[in-house]
């Protein structure tokens, strides 16, 4: 007994060291951060501010930022019951994560004064230093720099949310918080350089990325591919069991809600409140509606039932498709991009689920990496005046090449960012933990049942009645 007894406090505060150097590190940077040198605005910069735009990009960036939430809600409810709450807690704890690591280095690593086209400097705003109120005539000519940041900080922050739909219910959530962290840093931060950094390589080669189909949508849904490699199958699957969706209409209301902070993704990638902006906002909405139309009358047309969840997976894809195009597109060409991409997603998924061992769990390179290389490739085709369609090649060959570069970038960077997560932190809980269920065994909380309402109803009733609950109900 004795033995037993020492054995669990060893483990437990076996388990309390772990969550130290974390703690260490997030004391450092926030100590840190009260001694950073703050830079003021010249006056040049603050009279080039232009209110219209400046209140237009804080409506963005919340709309943005609404989407997180709005992701946790979509991937929520598609896992299995016993895994709700550690989804939704994956995207929701990028909120924190990415943040911090946006003041401290991220942003420099993003759009700091670049090295070579391939990254930016890190020390030119470490710890948000140089970060004014004033203007950038390179980034953000007519906004503060800072509502800048803080826009492109909602970018990089669901970025590795999405991915968590890839490892959802096997993952550790302390390796999960290590592989961020080093995504963020290595991957997400170079990409956003390369694309939308004035002196970054992809963007001066002429490769067009409106609101992120590389740098967002490619990028997690090839680091989500790797993730699902590298992690393998779960145990529920090799078992030969699988589970349903836990709450549809958490489904429903995620894909409202992403839907809704779609507008401010791509309509506030204008940096402005203008005529591209309202551009970008339109074409937002109708690719989504044919991508859903199309989603639910190509499963139709396969024999399978129009469902919620294809609808809803369906508004998303189309969503995911019309990012890189958004600016440069008419409202016809958007149709067509949801329309066409929808049916590509939907049979890729179908050839994932039936033809390959690969265990995506919530389909997010299906979605979200073919949906993103469609819309860059049908950026290529249709951007105004220098796409095929216009009787143009460069750029269509130019994201061509993107596509490549991109896609092998990410697959094979976040693949080594996993081992090297995993040579430090395992990656997968064991068996035991997985069948609990990640509620349970990584968080100690758990969406409540119905079933567990109503027990708990009848039994309070039961013995404020003094009458017996049934033994069925008890167990």
């Amino acid at each position: 007994m004795f033995g037993k007894s020492l054995f669990h406090h060893l483990k437990i505060l076996d388990m309390e060291r772990k969550w130290l150097l974390p703690f260490i590190i997030l004391t450092l940077i926030c100590i840190a951060a009260i001694f950073a040198p703050v830079a003021t605005a010249s006056e040049e910069s603050l009279k080039a501010l232009n209110g219209a735009d400046t209140a237009w990009m804080l409506v963005a960036s919340a709309l943005v930022l609404f989407m997180t939430p709005g992701l946790a809600f979509f991937y929520g409810g598609m896992v299995s019951f016993k895994n709700v709450v550690s989804t939704m807690l994956q995207s929701l704890i990028a909120l924190g994560v990415v943040s911090v690591l946006w003041v401290a280095v991220g942003f420099s690593l993003a759009f700091g004064d670049s090295i070579g086209g391939f990254v930016g400097n890190p020390m030119t705003y470490f710890m948000f230093n140089n970060v004014t109120l004033g203007t950038n005539s390179a980034l953000a000519p007519t906004i503060p720099l800072l509502l800048f940041a803080l826009f492109q900080l909602k970018f990089a922050i669901i970025t590795p949310a999405l991915i968590t739909g890839s490892f959802a219910e096997r993952i550790k959530f302390s390796a999960y918080l290590l592989f961020i962290v080093l995504f963020s840093l290595f991957i997400y931060a170079p990409l956003a350089h390369w694309t939308w950094h004035p002196d970054g390589f992809l963007r001066k080669l002429g490769v067009l990325d409106f609101a992120g189909g590389t740098v967002v949508h490619m990028s997690a849904g090839f680091a989500a591919l790797a993730g699902a490699v590298f992690l393998g199958k779960r145990n529920t699957l090799r078992n030969g069991h699988s589970s349903s969706p836990a709450n549809i209409p958490f489904v429903v209301l995620g894909t409202g809600l992403l839907w809704f902070g779609w507008f401010g993704f791509n309509a506030g990638s204008a940096l402005a409140a203008n005529g591209l902006a309202t551009s970008a906002f339109a074409t937002t909405n109708f690719a989504s509606a044919a991508a859903m139309l199309s989603w639910v009358f190509w499963d139709a047309l396969n024999g399978r039932k129009i469902s919620a969840l294809g609808a809803c997976i369906g508004a998303v894809v189309g969503l995911v498709a019309i990012t890189p195009a958004a600016g440069f597109v008419t409202i016809g060409q958007s149709l067509f991009i949801g329309f066409a991409s929808a049916i590509v997603c939907n049979v890729v998924v179908y050839v994932f689920n039936h033809k390959t061992a690969i265990d995506d769990t919530l389909d997010v390179f299906p979605c979200h990496g073919v949906g993103g290389m469609c819309g860059m490739l049908f950026t290529g085709i249709f951007a105004n005046g220098v796409g095929l369609f216009y009787g143009q090649t460069t750029t269509f060959l130019y994201h061509l090449l993107a596509l490549v570069i991109v896609g092998a970038f990410t697959f094979a960077g976040s693949y080594l960012l996993l081992m090297l997560t995993n040579a430090i932190i395992p990656l997968r809980v064991t068996a035991e933990e997985e069948v609990a269920g990640l509620d349970v065994s990584q968080h100690g909380e758990k969406m409540t049942s119905l079933e567990e309402r109503i027990s708990d109803i009848m039994k309070t009733n039961g013995k404020s009645n003094g009458t017996r609950v049934p033994v069925a109900v008890e167990s």
